[in-house]
């Protein structure tokens, strides 16, 4: 009996580091994890995959038993990249969290900037970051790894860093200048005899003035000391102090495309642009007889993208030539009208897309354009928002520009620029009256669209907002 004990025993090792094999596979796996809530469960579990069950030979199957990849008091959560559209495949991370920094559950902790929009990073639980795999400003693809999380730990939220605050320093004042130099007066002679008749006095045009030296200010440094050492900044200074100091902010990557767009869209558009003038006389009129009933009817309020949206809409129907695009060798026309409206945001100029915009009324304009609107100011839109387009118009006015030509927003053929809303004096039957006035530019694609096209439309589109009945009428 004791020899086949003793035979049996290298059995019972083997058995035994088989049985921590599969412990170690068990622990590992989330299925089981999930049912196994406290040390005790899991030593049941594994007592029933052991195949020797001698109490003189493993009391305790799981005690002492330790792994660093996963413990049952802190547990750890790898989180990656979020989900990329189609046509984005990598971009630049900015943090607003650092290591040791405590997050709640869905809490912002910093974004992926793209070429076309800025992804934030979130935390999928409440936890303490334990590890940042990349830096600050890097790169990331696809599925890349962000971070580490270390979950349900309740570490204190790391102390704020120090920044230097250094207060741009006043230039030193300029030295004083000199002080004139004073005329020697004789000292009398107090032991000669007292002058009987007095110096005669010089009159006052023919003295000479007293020149006094101002002081030579220092010059200015060489150009070549003061960019010799230019200092990186995370943020663009927001008023110069007259440090003569030198900064350098990196564009970010939306930045960098905008860039690069407008500089595609010289190379490659032969771009002209026709001026003409609009009467907002009839348009204000609506606008103010009708916005409080409009306020309350739709909760929002009447603005004039609206007409200018569904003119330019009306126009674009009626020369499908503006809505084309060139395509290699080909003119291909959309059969739908789908605006850009350009929206300037901190990060730089987004142009969202409203579309079928032939197909709504003036409700349904600034309700998509508000829902738009709120996206760009909290940083939401999403490429399917800004992708397409079949025509754009940027709204300079609203910051009280003039004049101005706008850039085609590339492959587009064609662009309307807003501008500020000016009384000025116009002559109306004869008689010279004060109206309000805007000026509207239309920039368009030169190899596609001819001058008289571009002029007819532009002239379509003053004659809806002039007249909103001839647009409603199809005139």
């Amino acid at each position: 009996m004791f020899a086949c004990r003793c035979l049996q025993r290298p059995n019972i090792i083997r058995n035994l580091q088989r049985s921590v094999n599969i412990y170690k596979r068990e622990v590992a796996s989330a299925s089981i994890l999930s049912r196994c809530t406290n040390k005790e469960q899991t030593e049941r579990t594994l007592s029933k995959n052991l195949t020797c069950r001698s109490s003189n030979t493993l009391k305790h199957p799981a005690k002492g038993f330790q792994t660093s990849a996963f413990s049952f008091d802190d547990e750890f959560q790898i989180v990656n990249t979020p989900p990329f559209a189609e046509s984005i495949t990598e971009g630049d991370v900015r943090w607003e969290k650092e290591v040791g920094d405590s997050v709640g559950v869905d809490e912002v902790i910093g974004e992926i900037e793209t070429d076309k929009t800025s992804l934030p990073i979130v935390s999928p639980a409440a936890g303490v970051i334990e590890e940042i795999f990349v830096e600050d400003g890097g790169r990331v693809e696809k599925n890349d790894q962000l971070f580490k999380l270390k979950l349900g730990a309740g570490g204190a939220p790391a102390p704020p860093k120090e920044t230097k605050t250094e207060e741009a320093a006043p230039p030193p004042p300029p030295p004083p200048p000199p002080p004139p130099p004073k005329a020697e007066v004789p000292k009398a002679d107090t032991a000669g005899p007292a002058p009987t008749q007095a110096p005669p006095t010089t009159p006052l045009t023919q003295q000479q003035p007293m020149m006094t030296r101002s002081p030579t200010p220092a010059p200015p440094p060489p150009a070549s000391q003061m960019t010799a050492s230019i200092e990186e900044v995370k943020e663009a200074p927001i008023r110069i102090h007259g440090t003569r100091n030198e900064t350098k902010v990196k564009m970010n990557r939306m930045r960098q495309r905008i860039a690069q767009r407008l500089k595609e869209a010289q190379n490659i558009n032969a771009m002209l642009t026709t001026f003409n003038e609009i009467d907002m006389s009839n348009a204000m009129k609506i606008r103010n007889q009708y916005k409080d009933l409009f306020l309350k009817k739709h909760n929002m309020k009447l603005g004039f993208m609206s007409p200018f949206l569904k003119a330019s809409s009306t126009a674009l129907e009626q020369m499908p030539t503006v809505n084309a695009v060139i395509e290699d060798n080909y003119v291909i026309y959309r059969d739908f009208v789908d605006i850009s409206v350009a929206v300037a945001t901190p990060k730089g100029l987004v142009v969202p897309v409203l579309r079928d915009v032939n197909k709504m009324n003036f409700a349904d304009i600034e309700r998509g354009m508000n829902a738009l609107g709120e996206k760009a100011r909290s940083g939401s839109l999403a490429i399917e928002d800004m992708d397409g387009g079949t025509f754009t118009i940027s709204n300079g006015g609203v910051f009280g520009s003039l004049m101005g030509t706008p850039i085609i927003n590339p492959p587009q053929s064609a662009i309307l620029g807003m501008h500020g809303i000016f009384d000025r004096p116009v002559a109306v039957n004869g008689k010279v009256e004060i109206r309000p006035m805007m000026y509207v530019a239309l920039t368009y694609d030169h190899r596609l669209v001819d001058g008289r096209e571009a002029v007819t439309f532009l002239r379509k589109i003053k004659q809806n907002v002039e007249d909103p009945a001839a647009m409603f009428l199809d005139l």
